[in-house]
């Protein structure tokens, strides 16, 4: 190939780059849940500062809750996953995971108000609107390290709470499939599921509020 051929297809990178995230994006479901107009004498949950993982994660305490205050209706579709969860049942690969797996240790705490979503696990609080934008995305750092940015977008899907990772910030698109997702079954509990970490797939109870204080052993 030419020299000047190689230039000229350099030159067309960040169209091809644009073209890809607009097929990707496009692929994105619409959320459900809308950022509501400001209502009388509520308090939204736009009116309160975004929360992020302070530095090195917050350890084995949960920090204050950061939506005690907003009183703003959930947004329609949202499933009510409000409180503090621990694993019960895990899978990994299809496979129950044995019993000495870390997994069985992990708790987390879900606070909702509006189209609002304020989840802190693993040492990380992840605080995003599910209204499928990349603004309103969790914007914060990896559990793994708790230094490595992450950005991930937010939506409510028909009862399902559903994370999708955005893999190049600079053109911020998602990839159809790759999500991580969140939902009540019958009984009440909440089932979670990832593709990583060995394709996991958690059952988790509800041992506490939204407000309630809690420190792991």
């Amino acid at each position: 190939m030419k020299p000047f051929d190689r230039t000229s297809l350099s030159r067309l990178y960040p169209f091809a780059a644009l073209a890809l995230s607009a097929t990707l994006t496009a692929c994105l479901p619409a959320g459900e849940g809308e950022e509501g107009a400001d209502l009388p004498g509520v308090v939204m949950a736009s009116s309160i500062p975004v929360a992020h993982t302070p530095p090195g994660g917050y350890g084995k305490t949960f920090p204050p809750p950061v939506l005690a205050t907003c009183t703003e209706p959930l947004s329609p579709g949202a499933p009510d996953l409000r409180g503090i969860w621990k694993v019960v049942r895990a899978e990994r690969g299809g496979k129950t995971a044995p019993a000495g797996d870390p997994i069985y240790g992990y708790v987390e705490r879900i606070e909702q108000c509006g189209n609002r979503i304020v989840d802190m696990g693993g040492g990380t609080v992840s605080d995003g609107r599910a209204d499928g934008t990349y603004k309103n995305a969790i914007h914060d750092v990896s559990a793994f390290g708790y230094t490595k940015p992450i950005h991930v977008i937010v939506t409510y899907e028909k009862g399902v709470f559903v994370l999708r990772p955005v893999l190049w910030p600079k053109v911020p698109f998602t990839v159809p499939g790759l999500k991580v997702t969140r939902a009540l079954d019958a009984e009440g509990h909440m089932v979670w599921t990832r593709p990583d970490r060995g394709g996991l797939h958690v059952t988790l109870e509800r041992i506490g509020g939204p407000n309630d204080p809690y420190t792991r052993q």
